[in-house]
């Protein structure tokens, strides 16, 4: 069974969500909004992340910080 989490909506209705599939891969689905023909794209995590800074970047790397724990450091 696939696993999904929206990541972004965007205002004009796009939208991104994390998806873990069955064999364990873990990519980014596109789903864009009707007026732009409501294409759905599959991408991969690294890709996803180099392709700039926008809103849904932002919110994947939120979510990932949101799994790491606060440890001291000590030097």
């Amino acid at each position: 069974m696939k696993k999904a989490r929206k990541l972004y909506e965007s205002p004009s209705g796009d939208r991104w969500y994390l998806i873990s599939d069955p064999s364990g891969a873990i990519f980014i689905r596109h789903e864009g909004n009707v007026a732009s023909g409501g294409q759905v794209e599959h991408e991969e995590i690294a890709s996803f992340l180099g392709r700039g800074e926008g809103p849904e970047q932002q919110e994947l790397l939120r979510l990932i910080g949101t799994l790491v724990e606060e440890h001291s450091i000590h030097a």
